[in-house]
């Protein structure tokens, strides 16, 4: 913190004029991008920064770039944030850029407890006017998605990582199959999701995160903050975890988007499914590679079982109905209580205890998310010793990768999804579908 002190004042008296800097702190999350608030001559401020341009490699466009391009929303009435200034290389800070602070709540579980009534029909606005803005305003950084292509770079890393996890080779399979014709591109934000906007008393007030902004097809926006895992559990409202799908679309249409297809929405919830779920493969990957050493990469890794069992809940239909019935084989049975010297479950025990009980009360800030993620990984290995649970059937993954095995095999329906419940219990215990998905499966 104190290593930003004075590069970011004298950035701030350059683009703001003279001042003092004060309540400089790290918000929660985000191991990669860092987001610092302060205050300047009584304003407050936000900077968005990568340390150095090494944690901007691999992704599609430069922060100079994305500052264009929220000015271009902002400038277009949408409730994105104000840029005041971007990082140069002279100003010792990485890259990155600063936006006025917006004062409103951002955690999901906050803003789903009691959303404004607005909030689902503001969120179908929002997104229809992200639509809206004029190709002449975006910047030339922004490059169209071919969705063909997309896949197939899915595919491709799916392949790289291993290929071996049944469900997602089940997914990759059936996008093949069910590609839709290419749509006119908008401007589609590619995050658009609880966790990336910002609400008060009377609805929708700022839209973060635009590094993943594309040109593309509309309803991928749609669907993705319909996905179940952005929904926080709250399960019975599926668009946002807010409202209905009905009353979202009505909205999204009313703000002049267009007409909501199905059919497309449905591929695209699949879709970006799929990409999630190779997205926290990814963070695995991130680590052993040393890219990203931090304990949050290798716990996100472990959401993959979120995402097959997701996949497993929005495809499980296409098997046919004998298959959709059967009941599940049993889970392994659990191992002997330990009476000897202590196991390696308990050692990994005592430490978890150990940090909630003697380091957790006395951190603050990034450094208490830092103490909970390292509590969850730890959660996550003892629960994995004592249960043995693999994901991995490269066999079974290259059959229905290829086509050669499908749905329609019986029994292989009722055994994907014992094993997709069993190691989601493992990876997200407190996963909220995980209890819908046991009680639809296993009675």
């Amino acid at each position: 913190m104190t290593d930003l002190v004075q590069p970011l004042s004298a950035f701030m008296t350059r683009i703001a004029g003279p001042g003092e800097l004060s309540g400089l702190s790290r918000l929660s999350g985000g191991a990669n991008m860092e987001s610092w608030a302060f205050d300047w001559a009584g304003r407050a401020y936000v900077l968005r920064r990568a340390p150095s341009a090494e944690y901007m490699e691999g992704r599609p466009y430069s922060h100079a770039v994305e500052a264009a391009l929220v000015r271009a929303a902002h400038a277009g009435g949408v409730k994105a944030p104000e840029v005041v200034g971007v990082l140069a290389d002279a100003d010792g800070m990485g890259t990155g850029y600063v936006m006025r602070r917006v004062v409103a709540e951002v955690s999901p579980a906050k803003i789903l407890a009691d959303p404004p009534p607005s909030l689902v029909a503001d969120l179908g606005r929002e997104l229809a006017l992200i639509h809206a803005l004029p190709r002449t305003a975006i910047p030339d950084g922004i490059k169209v998605m071919d969705t063909a292509e997309a896949l197939a770079e899915l595919k491709a890393r799916f392949l790289a990582y291993g290929g071996d996890r049944p469900v997602i080779a089940l997914a990759v399979r059936w996008c093949e199959a069910h590609l839709p014709a290419p749509a006119d591109p908008v401007l589609v934000h590619g995050d658009y999701r609880m966790g990336n906007v910002m609400v008060d008393a009377d609805g929708l007030a700022a839209v973060l995160d635009w590094e993943l902004a594309h040109l593309g097809d509309p309803h991928e926006d749609l669907a993705f903050g319909c996905m179940t895992v952005w929904r926080f559990g709250r399960l019975d409202r599926p668009a946002f975890g807010v409202g209905s799908l009905k009353d979202y679309f009505a909205a999204y249409e009313a703000a002049g988007g267009r007409q909501v297809d199905r059919e497309r929405f449905r591929f695209w919830l699949v879709y970006r499914t799929l990409w999630w779920a190779l997205g926290c493969l990814q963070m695995g990957q991130a680590w052993r590679s040393g890219a990203d050493t931090t304990v949050e990469r290798v716990v996100v890794g472990r959401r993959t079982a979120e995402q097959e069992l997701d996949l497993l809940l929005l495809l499980g239909d296409e098997a046919p109905a004998a298959e959709q019935s059967r009941p599940l084989p049993p889970s392994s049975a659990p191992p002997a209580p330990p009476v000897g010297e202590p196991t390696t479950r308990e050692m990994v025990q005592a430490v978890r205890d150990w940090l909630g009980e003697a380091i957790k009360p006395g951190a603050e800030g990034h450094g208490k998310f830092q103490v909970v993620v390292a509590m969850n990984a730890l959660g996550i290995v003892m629960r994995d010793l004592e249960a043995g649970v693999r994901a991995e059937d490269r066999a079974l993954a290259e059959a229905l990768l290829s086509g050669a095995t499908t749905l329609a095999e019986p029994g292989l329906l009722a055994r994907l999804r014992r094993a997709v419940l069993d190691k989601c219990a493992v990876d997200s215990p407190k996963y909220a579908a995980l209890a819908q998905a046991r009680e639809q499966w296993d009675g």
